[in-house]
């Protein structure tokens, strides 16, 4: 993130990750503000944006939202919008005769993918950084498709 020049793509299509202390605090009902928890991505993020890069988010969700993805919903504005991010949504069922790579990903300036790798519990295995151009090329045309279709988030209103 900090190298990107112009673009920073990020596409997510779990409908949960680590169930960590945040996300129980926040389903057991106790609401917190995101940029305190998490003041290290508003200040990455925004010094992104004020570099002219733009930072997106499309997450792809299944309807009705699963609790974490209700979770990330609510945290969004807060959090990610704040910090300058441009989010959207794309209900899954949207999203089917789109070819989408196996794993969530960054893709940075079209040249550079950062897949993610997770376990079925939705903890994060590890990492994988490819400069292959068919792989970056599948990853640029798979986040731009997603792109078009998703809703805004300020316009997202979740089944």
């Amino acid at each position: 993130m900090r190298s990107a020049q112009r673009s920073a793509h990020h596409l997510e299509m779990r409908d949960a990750y680590d169930l960590d202390a945040d996300y129980r605090e926040w389903s057991e009902g106790n609401l917190f503000d995101p940029s305190e928890r998490w003041p290290w991505w508003i200040e990455l993020v925004s010094s992104t944006v004020a570099r002219g890069v733009a930072v997106q988010r499309a997450r792809i969700v299944s309807e009705p939202l699963s609790s974490y993805t209700r979770y990330e919903y609510e945290l969004t504005g807060g959090h990610n919008v704040k910090a300058g991010e441009d989010v959207r949504w794309l209900p899954r069922r949207q999203s089917s005769d789109l070819a989408l790579p196996g794993n969530d990903f960054w893709l940075f300036d079209g040249v550079t993918v950062l897949f993610n790798h997770f376990a079925g519990d939705g903890t994060m295995t590890g990492e994988e950084l490819v400069t292959d151009q068919s792989v970056v090329g599948l990853c640029s045309s798979a986040f731009s498709a997603v792109w078009e279709r998703a809703i805004p988030h300020q316009e997202y209103r979740p089944a």
